[in-house]
């Protein structure tokens, strides 16, 4: 395992505070970074103020930021992002940012991306191999930024993506599709659930995800490539909703969202506009292959939707009352 100390990018949003967690419980020495201090704290003393994680705030859109945070570090998880409102703006500049101080400081960089570059569907099962045929503005932003991650322009830094499906878990926000619908659940609140109720969909618990990205993250022979987290399978959002429910104890109406009721929503959350370009994902879904895990690093860790689901709903409801 070369991963002697890792610096997370990121490191409150939902992947970042996944990934910090299970490098915390693996015992590698990592850096906390992000912009707020106070986030960053809390985060720390949700894992048990472990001693081998260091917190640093900075900006990610300045290298000089990272790259003195980044000290000792030889594998840099790059888990920032940007609002959907500001992707086609802000993404590119924020991972040549990122890019700059790994090529100076000669890291291996994880980049945690999803599933937007390979436009419609064209395999039951999608590979790495998938065609990126984007045919949204997002897709496109995100393929441009592939390309600027595998630039031949980084002489020493060394890139692999690890693509992952729609997320839920724990860590997971209100910036994921389904952090906000499960909050409020948790919460005995009305929710918006993204999508079709009706059509199964893939969605990946984050302990899992991060679980599979560190173990990919400390071997030399993945980088220079990109890999699929899979789910565990697919499920309806009735389904899903059905099992929070069950494990909040509250049976309060959640409103699937359509194009109509995200836009008169995007009124108001110009977020929630954007989101409508997106919506093919949820009408024909994108299933990730996990194939090339399996062969190459180990089984696939698929925690079932019935636990995980509890689990996250369990979380949000210690954390409303703490």
């Amino acid at each position: 395992m070369s991963l002697k100390k890792a610096i997370v990018v990121g490191a409150t949003g939902g992947t970042g505070a996944a990934i910090l967690e299970e490098l915390a419980k693996r015992g590698i020495p990592v850096i906390a970074f992000g912009r707020s201090v106070q986030k960053l704290e809390q985060l720390k003393v949700r894992l048990g103020n472990p001693e081998n994680v260091t917190i640093a705030t900075g900006d990610a859109f300045r290298p000089n930021d990272i790259i003195k945070a980044a000290e000792g570090a030889d594998v840099l998880f790059h888990c920032a992002n940007v609002p959907y409102h500001e992707m086609e703006r802000k993404l590119i500049p924020l991972g040549e940012s990122v890019m700059v101080a790994a090529d100076q400081l000669d890291l291996k960089v994880v980049a945690i991306d999803g599933i937007y570059p390979y436009g419609r569907r064209q395999m039951d099962r999608v590979t790495e191999d998938h065609p990126k045929q984007p045919h949204t503005r997002k897709g496109k932003t995100r393929l441009a930024y592939e390309k600027m991650l595998f630039d031949r322009r980084w002489s020493r830094a060394k890139v692999m993506i690890v693509r992952l499906p729609d997320y839920y878990g724990p860590t997971a926000n209100e910036a994921s599709y389904l952090g906000s619908t499960l909050e409020a659940i948790a919460a005995g609140k009305m929710a918006f659930f993204i999508g079709n109720l009706r059509i199964p969909r893939e969605f990946v618990y984050l302990p899992d995800a991060a679980f599979m990205i560190t173990e990919l993250a400390g071997r030399d022979d993945t980088y220079g490539e990109n890999w699929h987290i899979p789910g565990a399978g697919q499920i309806s959002g009735r389904e899903f909703v059905r099992i929070a429910q069950q494990a909040s104890g509250s049976a309060k109406p959640v409103v699937p969202l359509g194009r109509i009721g995200l836009s008169l929503l995007g009124m108001g959350v110009p977020v929630m506009k954007e989101v409508v370009e997106m919506l093919y994902l949820t009408e024909e879904p994108l299933v990730l292959s996990g194939e090339k895990y399996v062969r190459l690093i180990g089984p696939v860790r698929a925690t079932a939707y019935e636990k995980g689901i509890t689990d996250t709903i369990r979380a949000w409801q210690n954390k409303n009352r703490s």
